[in-house]
C-alpha cells in the first residue's frame, strides 16, 4: 500500500509542479515579450516575474482552506480538487490571447490564472506529503515522505525538458508565435493520468483512526475539549512556535531553489548574453540529479536525524552560492551545468527531510493546516520574491555578488530556525492530541 500511495503522490505532485514551474520558465523566456512588451528586457522580465510572484500570494490562502477541510474531511478529496484546479488553470494559459491581440486584458487574465495556480498548489503540498507520512513506517518515514518532494524536480524536469526540446527544434519566431503554448496544453493529458492514479489510493489510516477515536469518545459521553471550529485557530493558539520553525526552515531552501532554477535563465540570457538553451539544459541535467538525490537525503535523515541533514544543506548552500555564480560567469556550458547540479544536490539535503520533518511537528487535528501554513507563508517572503529580488539586484549592481549575499542571508535564517527546533525523527504521528514537539 505504501508504494501505491507514494506513486500516486509522486505523480500528482509532478503534474502540479510541472504546471507551476512551466509558468516560471515561460516568465523568464517569453512572457516578458508577449504579455509585458517594453524597451528594456530586464524591465519586462521584472513585470513577468511580478505575476509569477503573485501566484505565491495565493498559496497560503490555499494552504489555509485546503488545510481546514483536509483536517476535517480527509487528505484524498482535497488532493483530487487541487489537481483539477491546477490543470485547468494551466491549460487555459495555453489559449490566452497576448498583449498584441487584446492589450492590457492579456496580462490581467494571465495574473488571474496564476492566482488559481497558486491557490491549488497551496493545498497540494500538505496533502501529498501527509498522506504518505501517515501511511508509512515511522522508521522509514523520511525516505517515503521524500518521494512526493521528488515531484518538484520531476515537474521541473518535464517543464524544462519540453521547453528545451521546443527551443531546439523551433526558430525563435515560431516559439514566440505558438510553440510556447504546447507545454501548457500538454498539462491536460498529465492531469488525466494523475487523477486516474490518485483516485485509486485509500485515505490516510492515521486520519481515519483519529476520526474513529473522536467518534468513540463522543459516543461514550466524554467531556474532553472539542477542537476549534477552525483547525487554523487551534494551530495558531498551540503551535505557533512550530509554524515559525517551519517558515524559517523554508527560507534558504525556497530562495536558493528559485535562484538556481528560475533566475538562472535570466542571468544566462540577459546577464551573460548566452543562448537560453544553455540555461535550460543546465537546469534539465541538474533536475535529474536532484530527483535521484532527494530520496537519498530523506533516507539519511532516517539514520542521522532531520536537523543534521537539513543543516548540511543550509550550510553547504551558504558556501556554494558564491562558487555557483563564479562558475556561471565563466560562460562555459559545462561549468554552468556543474554549478547548477551541485546547487540542487545541496538543496535536496534541505528538501528531502522536509516533508517528514514538517509532518512530525504537528498533531493529527492540525497537521494539514500546520504543514501547509508554515510551508506556504514562507513561500511569499522567500520563493515568491527570489527571482524579483535577484533580477532587481542584477539590474542595480550589474554583478552577481549581491545576489549571492542575499542567498547567504537566507541560509543564516534557516540555520537559526533549525537550531531552535527539536529532533523529530521517529515521532509517533498517532498521538493526535499532542501539542508541540
Amino acid at each position: 500500500m505504501i508504494k501505491k500511495v507514494v506513486g500516486a503522490s509522486l505523480i500528482g505532485t509532478t503534474v502540479e509542479w510541472y504546471d507551476f514551474f512551466l509558468y516560471g520558465s515561460a516568465a523568464a523566456l517569453v512572457f516578458n515579450k508577449l504579455f509585458f512588451p517594453t524597451a528594456d528586457p530586464l524591465t519586462g522580465t521584472l513585470l513577468a516575474f511580478t505575476t509569477y510572484a503573485i501566484g505565491f500570494l495565493a498559496r497560503p490562502l490555499g494552504g489555509l482552506i485546503f488545510g481546514h477541510f483536509g483536517d476535517r474531511l480527509g487528505r484524498k478529496k482535497l488532493l483530487v480538487l487541487s489537481l483539477l484546479l491546477m490543470g485547468g488553470a494551466t491549460m487555459l494559459m495555453g489559449v490566452l490571447p497576448t498583449y498584441a491581440s487584446v492589450g492590457v486584458l492579456a496580462p490581467v487574465l494571465l495574473t488571474l490564472l496564476r492566482l488559481v495556480q497558486g491557490f491549488a498548489l497551496g493545498g497540494e503540498w500538505g496533502g501529498a506529503v501527509l498522506i504518505v507520512s501517515e501511511h508509512g513506517d515511522p522508521k522509514r518515514r523520511g525516505f517515503w515522505a521524500s518521494w512526493p518532494q521528488a515531484g518538484v524536480p520531476c515537474g521541473n524536469l518535464l517543464a524544462t525538458g519540453v521547453l528545451a526540446v521546443l527551443a531546439a527544434v523551433q526558430s525563435d519566431e515560431d516559439f514566440l508565435a505558438w510553440g510556447w503554448r504546447v507545454p501548457f496544453l500538454l498539462s491536460g493529458v498529465l492531469v488525466v493520468i494523475g487523477l486516474w492514479i490518485r483516485l485509486s489510493v485509500s485515505e490516510s489510516p492515521i486520519f481515519l483512526a483519529a476520526q474513529e477515536k473522536a467518534a468513540q469518545r463522543k459516543a461514550a459521553g466524554e467531556t474532553e475539549p472539542e477542537p476549534e471550529k477552525a483547525p487554523a485557530l487551534e494551530l495558531l493558539k498551540h503551535n505557533w512556535r512550530e509554524v515559525l520553525i517551519a517558515m524559517g526552515a523554508r527560507f534558504a531552501e525556497n530562495v536558493s531553489y528559485y535562484v538556481i532554477t528560475a533566475f538562472i535563465l535570466v542571468y544566462v540570457v540577459t546577464g551573460l548574453g548566452l543562448s537560453k538553451s544553455v540555461g535550460l539544459n543546465a537546469v534539465l541535467i541538474a533536475s535529474a540529479a536532484h530527483l535521484i538525490t532527494i530520496p537519498v537525503w530523506g533516507h539519511l535523515s532516517d539514520r542521522f536525524g532531520r536537523r543534521s541533514i537539513y543543516l548540511v544543506g543550509a550550510v553547504g548552500m551558504a558556501a556554494w552560492i558564491f562558487a555557483f555564480f563564479a562558475l556561471l560567469d565563466t560562460r562555459d556550458p559545462v561549468l554552468i551545468t556543474v554549478a547548477t547540479t551541485v546547487g540542487l544536490v545541496l538543496h535536496g539535503a534541505m528538501y528531502g527531510p522536509q516533508a517528514a520533518f514538517f509532518s512530525e511537528l504537528f498533531g493529527t487535528r492540525v497537521r494539514y493546516s500546520g504543514a501547509s501554513v508554515g510551508y506556504q507563508l514562507a513561500s511569499i517572503m522567500a520563493g515568491a520574491l527570489a527571482p524579483l529580488i535577484a533580477t532587481a539586484l542584477l539590474q542595480a549592481y550589474k554583478s552577481s555578488f549581491p545576489i549571492a549575499v542575499y542567498v547567504l542571508i537566507t541560509c543564516v535564517i534557516t540555520v537559526v530556525a533549525i537550531a531552535f527546533a527539536k529532533e523529530t525523527r521517529g515521532a509517533d504521528l498517532e498521538e493526535h492530541d499532542r501539542v508541540g514537539v
